[in-house]
């Protein structure tokens, strides 16, 4: 029994070959009779996709390759054979639009699943050619409803993968497109999920303007920085540092945030987040003997570059699943990273609280409606106590949370490599509207440029003088890098992880954005600073003079010192 998608495909070869069977040369009916072989295995090849279990890295790959050769085999038999599956099967061009984003959809997944950006660029090529060729044009005149939303899917999959690639005038054209097509739709057919089309508009309409600040080149035109990890991006190790090997295996990011902007189960802060912890994509077309034609290409080469689990509000039991997962796929010298965005908090949990996962029970306003016994603990929750058996391997931890402080009190029971970077748990009330788009703390572990600069209340730049900040910032950085390896007082946790070069990029933003708001006026209660665990010296590293100098000549540059503290003696 075949599916009902495939039902048109079944008709067409029935038709031709019961009724003209007499007509139809030999060839031609075996040319038909192979592409629907083809098509219905990629199609259950495909189906069965969902099936593979979404942790652990080997026992997807197999199937992952048995799909990309049939989807590939498929592609270049209708490209051989298509005057003849146009007069004998009736081949409609949605048709190859469908075979076209399918195999956008693998690369995508591919993408999810190895964390290698090269392949968003394989599927923006499929997404892309679909557009260019109109393959869905002819979809509006059929009397199908199905087919439409077929059409409308491939746009919302078209703009995840432009905004992952930082396409931003693309999205705002397939925005619009997409936008006509809904109003389209809405009117042909008297449809249910009209509410969901339009929620989707709004969603990546939100997504779009979350950045805090415009860079405009000399003609105004908006100018869009890449903020994944570019070659030279990280200050080198030098001669004489002395640094772990661990790396970056596995990431955990995880958005649990109620209020913040998101588009397709991501927040704009694991959106930020996982570009922090993946390089540049290169584009693999032009690595490839035939450069511009449309067929999957070769694996790119192996770059260093953690896998990552992206998890949207994630149930307690989803969240050990994923972190166990990660535990046992890892070798010992190999740290898995957990970011956890909330802004809930828990009370009383293990001695200090943790940070909420997502429940099932109802919620108002952040306030459980059935109060639990004062004296349990709260079970909905990821205390720091829940994540000790991970310790057993090396762990560096990131939390984003009105409760963040209830990681201060962890414990290292086993001895291996162990840091928490911490956000502040309260910011000035000028800055508690921005949250929505997204933290101002993830916003500098992701940009820090643009993390300071919202801080100071700057919306727009010239790209000029970003470019002059930026350079400036490199220069704080090395300094930083010297100061965490030659400093005989930090923990040698920090040390441990400092030879991958994403963790280095992290530590370093984090010590520049504790230094930035030790400095800024508006940020004048306790909870108001990033903290760690071990912690890092004060003294010599977060309010060292050289760094304040650093961040006074940067606020100088900006024309904005007037909001910061002269040095640390005025704060006292």
């Amino acid at each position: 029994g075949l599916m009902k998608d495939k039902n048109d495909f079944q008709l067409n070869i029935s038709w031709f070959i019961h009724i003209h069977e007499d007509d139809i040369p030999l060839c031609e009916r075996k040319t038909v009779t192979d592409f629907c072989y083809l098509l219905d295995k990629s199609k259950q090849l495909f189906n069965g996709l969902r099936d593979l279990p979404q942790y652990g890295h080997k026992q997807w790959q197999s199937y992952f390759g048995r799909t990309f050769d049939v989807y590939t085999k498929l592609w270049k038999f209708q490209q051989q054979h298509r005057q003849v599956l146009d007069n004998r099967y009736g081949l409609k061009r949605w048709q190859i639009g469908e075979v076209a984003s399918k195999i956008g959809q693998l690369y995508y997944h591919y993408y999810l699943r190895t964390s290698e950006t090269s392949y968003l660029n394989e599927a923006f090529s499929f997404y892309s050619a679909i557009r260019q060729r109109s393959y869905y044009h002819q979809v509006n005149k059929e009397d199908r409803p199905e087919l439409v939303v077929k059409k409308l899917r491939y746009y919302a999959r078209f703009i995840v993968v432009c905004l992952l690639l930082n396409k931003m005038d693309l999205v705002k054209v397939l925005v619009k497109e997409l936008s006509e097509e809904i109003e389209d739709y809405t009117q042909r057919f008297n449809t249910e999920d009209q509410l969901e089309w339009n929620l989707v508009l709004q969603e990546v309409a939100a997504f779009v303007e979350a950045d805090p600040l415009m860079i405009l080149n000399d003609d105004n035109a908006v100018v869009v920085i890449s903020n994944r990890l570019q070659e030279g991006g990280v200050p080198p190790l030098e001669q004489g540092m002395v640094v772990g090997q661990l790396t970056l295996a596995d990431a955990l990011i995880v958005g649990n945030c109620n209020n913040q902007v998101k588009f397709s189960e991501l927040t704009i802060d694991m959106f930020r987040m996982l570009q922090a912890l993946e390089r540049e994509p290169v584009n693999l077309a032009t690595q490839s003997s035939k450069p511009g034609t449309l067929e999957p290409n070769e694996k790119p080469a192996k770059r260093e570059n953690p896998h990552k689990y992206l998890l949207y509000k994630p149930t307690f039991s989803q969240l050990y699943t994923f972190l166990s997962a990660s535990f046992k796929e890892g070798v010992k010298s190999v740290p898995s990273i957990l970011f956890n965005i909330t802004t809930s908090l828990c009370t009383g949990p293990y001695d200090f609280g943790g940070v909420l996962t997502n429940t099932n029970r109802d919620v108002v306003n952040g306030e459980m409606v059935q109060k639990r016994n004062q004296a349990q603990k709260e079970m909905h929750c990821l205390h720091p106590g829940d994540l000790f058996p991970f310790t057993r391997k090396p762990l560096f931890i990131i939390v984003d949370s009105s409760n963040s402080t209830a990681y201060k009190n962890f414990s290292n029971l086993f001895g291996q490599p162990l840091v928490c970077l911490l956000s502040p748990t309260v910011y000035p009330k000028s800055m508690q509207d921005q949250c929505q788009r997204g933290s101002l703390f993830t916003l500098f572990l992701y940009n820090p440029l643009m993390g300071f600069l919202s801080v100071c209340g700057l919306s727009s730049m010239r790209y000029g003088l970003w470019e002059k900040a930026q350079e400036l910032l490199r220069k704080v950085f090395h300094d930083i890098s010297q100061m965490i390896t030659s400093s005989r007082v930090v923990d040698q946790a920090y040390l441990q992880f400092y030879g991958d070069e994403f963790l280095r990029l992290l530590m370093i933003r984090f010590v520049f954005c504790c230094t930035t708001l030790r400095l800024h006026k508006h940020f004048r209660e306790a909870g108001s600073f990033p903290e760690s665990y071990p912690p890092l010296p004060k003294q010599e590293m977060v309010e060292s003079s050289l760094l304040q100098k650093h961040v006074l000549e940067l606020a100088a540059m900006l024309d904005v010192q007037n909001l910061f503290s002269d040095g640390m003696l005025d704060n006292y």
